[in-house]
């Protein structure tokens, strides 16, 4: 409806969206751009090194690392190409999921732009462990942006 306000829309001041080089990352970011050039909020690219229990938190993962960074420009990119200046944190964590709400939390984030894929396991939609995980326990609001079925 053309003209409707609802005092009840919240403001968006900050998005965190959760990158990791897949496809469905271009879709969250660039919701996460335009929302945030209509309400002047701030953009933060995360992407999650996770590192496994046998090795120390601060693990040199310097082949993980490289890959998070060519990610992180490739969101860097997609900002500049949007119009809106995109942060980013490249963090190591034990747990993805755990990594992002952190992140949102200490970030004050109003919401988290999370990109999936369409994946089946055992002819089922499953969403992930990840997503999961973000949805139960984000202290914020939490937008899935899914991506299409697969052609068949």
């Amino acid at each position: 409806m053309a003209g409707c306000k609802n005092a009840n829309v919240k403001v968006m001041r900050r998005l965190v969206v959760p990158v990791n080089g897949s496809p469905s990352d271009q879709d969250a970011l660039e919701l996460a751009c335009i929302v945030a050039r209509r309400q002047r909020a701030r953009v933060e690219a995360v992407f999650v090194i996770q590192v496994k229990r046998s090795l120390p938190l601060d693990a040199d993962m310097s082949i993980e690392i490289e890959h998070g960074e060519e990610v992180l420009d490739r969101a860097e990119q997609t900002g500049t190409r949007m119009e809106v200046e995109i942060e980013t944190s490249l963090l190591q964590a034990r747990d993805v999921g755990a990594a992002i709400v952190d992140e949102a939390a200490q970030a004050q984030a109003d919401a988290i732009v999370l990109g999936l894929p369409y994946r089946k396991r055992f002819g089922e939609f499953e969403i992930g462990d990840t997503a999961t995980y973000v949805m139960k326990n984000a202290p914020c609001r939490v937008w899935i942006v899914r991506a299409p079925m697969d052609e068949q």
